[in-house]
């Protein structure tokens, strides 16, 4: 017997007015799609935040420079960082992003057109296409600081339509072709995300490309003016405003986040641990890499341990959604004494990079996109170590190769090297006849 006020199932079934079961349906189903249309929004608005973030990062790898460089070639370093951004934007629209994430030809690049992402398609596309622009003018950037202080403006320039257009959105299409499928895009996956290769935010595609291609800037362009003496005994050269560098660093740590987290390209759980290794790698980083120096040369570098930081920064990039944070210590660690060690064998080598690009990008680029197998949460896997030693190297040769290739044919062209005389007057004035502190004098020729 049913308890009082209840009716018996049958009953109660009997009673229900007819077609009343397709209203509930129909209301269950509303809600269901109105539920789905808040999720897919907070998605936007969350890849649009990391795109906002990453595009801070462009203020700090311009204060970064500004801040190793001598006050006479300060305006041509900011004209750099400002320049290839805006440059990298329109050749990335134009070409690159449909290179990136267009249908794939062979696993190799996208080849669904060379004109213009098809933005009426789904309006979805405009986040995405946001969000990577980021991505490319980070990759690019990366090489101005390697080669600062000796390159012609021109060169500089036609180096970032080139490798925006060529080079970063092949490896781009190799790692995420298939990335662009949920946002209106083919989704066709290239060869090394088809083997299963992970690069959760990009050590790979977008830091060691772009620090092989400073590797490449860097023996290309050739010393600065006096860095090494003629028994290639090395010569300091001092930036001229070391805080202004640490501040940069800041900045593209603050960044860092949106470029790591940001990658979810959805608003879930994940970012909650990604957020947490982001800020522990590029913290042990900056303490090991400035204890290794105090051990190799008995002083605590400020410069060592501002890029002890990024390194770690650029370690943890592809692991971050997939190992501990005490892994992620571990991953800061390395990527720190690396920084340090790659540091002082540039310098023995006579490769004169002003910003440690080299050390912080190629080199933690590839230590990065080892650590997502040998610190996987779900156990060391050799086949997928392999996977990704083959797909990191493939990035940074192919890289490397494409990057001198470009440098080569620039400096026989237009020329990439400023000479002996316009470095000692500083290209601030050689270059832009201009002088950022017009209260001071800054040529070493006065």
């Amino acid at each position: 017997m049913a308890a009082k006020g209840t009716a018996p199932a049958s009953t109660a079934a009997a009673a229900e007015p007819a077609g009343s079961a397709a209203p509930t349906a129909a209301a269950s189903s509303v809600t269901a799609e109105m539920l789905q249309i808040v999720q897919d929004h907070s998605s936007y608005v969350w890849a649009l935040l990391g795109g906002i973030l990453v595009f801070n990062m462009q203020a700090g790898f311009a204060m970064l420079e500004l801040g190793v460089c001598r006050a006479k070639n300060s305006i041509n370093v900011l004209m750099k960082n400002y320049l290839d951004f805006c440059i990298g934007s329109i050749v990335y629209l134009l070409i690159g992003f449909n290179i990136q994430f267009g249908s794939s030809w062979m696993g190799i690049l996208g080849l669904d057109s060379t004109w213009l992402p098809n933005f009426g398609a789904e309006h979805k596309v405009w986040v995405f296409w946001f969000f990577q622009v980021g991505f490319a003018s980070v990759a690019c950037t990366i090489v101005s600081g390697a080669i600062a202080e000796r390159t012609k403006f021109m060169g500089y320039l036609i180096y970032s339509a080139l490798f925006t257009v060529l080079i970063y959105p092949i490896t781009g299409h190799w790692a995420w072709g298939g990335a662009g499928g949920s946002w209106g895009m083919a989704g066709d996956k290239g060869w090394l995300e088809a083997m299963g290769f992970i690069d959760f935010a990009g050590s790979s595609v977008v830091h060691a490309c772009g620090g092989a291609c400073a590797l490449a800037g860097v023996i290309v362009v050739g010393p600065r003016v006096g860095r090494f003496a003629k028994d290639g005994t090395p010569r300091i050269i001092a930036g001229h405003n070391l805080p202004l560098a640490a501040l940069g660093a800041l900045l593209l740590w603050f960044g860092w986040f949106g470029f790591n987290a940001g990658s979810t390209l959805a608003a879930n759980d994940a970012m909650g641990r990604i957020a947490v290794n982001t800020l522990i790698s590029p913290s042990a980083g900056a303490v090991f890499a400035m204890i290794a120096m105090w051990l190799a040369q008995g002083k605590s570098d400020v410069g060592i341990a501002i890029n002890g930081s990024l390194g770690g920064a650029v370690g943890i990039t592809a692991c971050c959604a997939n190992i501990s944070p005490a892994s992620a210590l571990v991953v800061g660690a390395v990527a720190g004494l690396l920084t340090t060690g790659a540091t002082i064998l540039l310098e023995r080598l006579r490769l004169d990079d002003v910003a440690g690009a080299v050390p912080v990008h190629l080199v933690n680029g590839l230590w990065g996109t080892l650590s997502v197998a040998l610190f996987d949460e779900k156990g060391f896997d050799a086949g997928r170590l392999g996977v990704q030693a083959l797909g990191t190297f493939s990035v940074a040769a192919f890289s490397f190769v494409a990057g001198f290739a470009i440098f080569k044919l620039i400096d026989l062209t237009v020329g990439l090297r400023a000479s002996e005389e316009e470095q000692l007057d500083g290209l601030d004035f050689s270059e832009h006849a201009v002088n950022a502190y017009p209260d001071f004098q800054t040529s070493e020729r006065a």
